[in-house]
């Protein structure tokens, strides 16, 4: 348990810093870069997989490899993956609206968040169909 307080505090200043740095720079018209956004996400991503899973050692939090882990993961992933394609049709409306012609890339990254979900149910579904 103390361990684990000790990683949330760690990386929940190190969000905050890092995130400070972002305003910072944004506030005084300086360029943020592909490195401080990683590094937000990166820190973010370690903070909250420590506030929301338990170990073995602490027995008061659900564990990620246990069954009710699993199918927490499984529904924030899907609904993640949903909110993601959301926001990208966001972005692509936005692009053409202030361009009139949306971003080829834009579409593109639009097209492949609508095809992979039922790609990988397909691909799941032959590995199972396969081993029958």
């Amino acid at each position: 348990m103390r361990s684990r307080n000790w990683t949330i505090g760690i990386t929940g200043l190190s969000a905050l810093l890092v995130l400070g740095m972002v305003i910072y720079r944004t506030a005084f018209g300086k360029s943020v870069g592909l490195g401080e956004m990683v590094t937000l996400g990166a820190i973010m991503m370690l903070f909250m997989s420590t506030v929301t899973w338990g170990t073995k050692a602490n027995q008061d939090h659900v564990r990620e490899d246990e069954e009710l882990g699993r199918k927490i993961t499984e529904q924030s992933s899907k609904l993640g993956y949903f909110l993601l394609t959301f926001f990208i049709l966001i972005a692509v409306a936005i692009d053409h609206w202030m361009h009139e012609e949306p971003s080829l890339l834009l579409l593109s990254l639009l097209g492949l968040s609508m095809v992979i979900l039922p790609f990988l149910e397909w691909i799941q579904m032959r590995k199972y169909r396969l081993s029958e």
